[in-house]
């Protein structure tokens, strides 16, 4: 099954917007959208979840056919988890009640670090 780039990275930044917060609290997902991330931001987003795909390809496409369903697609379920693993929030892959599937998706992508965006004075979204 080949993994479906474009709807992974696209939920990995809705994802990170949502969960991403101002200086005041406010989410940033509130005032921002995807087309607000700086170019840099964006390229960058884009290469860490190609990698990760690549990495973890096998375990990925068996993720993206067990987890898709009427609302969401399994490969946008994997890019929003692969934001929340990596960035260390309460949810993400190892929630999903998939044993050693996700155990292995959760691990590879901690590798990966925390990541903070913030709201630069030109109206972008920076890392």
């Amino acid at each position: 099954m080949a993994i479906n780039i474009d709807a992974f990275v696209q939920a990995y930044i809705v994802a990170a917007l949502w969960s991403s917060t101002d200086e005041t609290g406010e989410p940033l997902d509130a005032v921002f959208s995807v087309d607000d991330l700086a170019a840099e931001t964006a390229q960058k987003m884009r290469a860490d979840c190609e990698d990760f795909i690549q990495a973890n390809a096998s375990d990925l496409a068996d993720y993206c056919k067990t987890m898709g369903n009427e609302q969401w697609s399994g490969e946008a379920l994997a890019g929003h988890d692969f934001w929340l693993t990596r960035c260390g929030h309460g949810a993400g892959f190892w929630d999903r009640g998939l044993g050693e599937l996700v155990h292995r998706l959760s691990s590879a992508a901690k590798v990966y670090g925390n990541v903070d965006l913030y709201a630069g004075d030109d109206g972008q979204i920076y890392a």
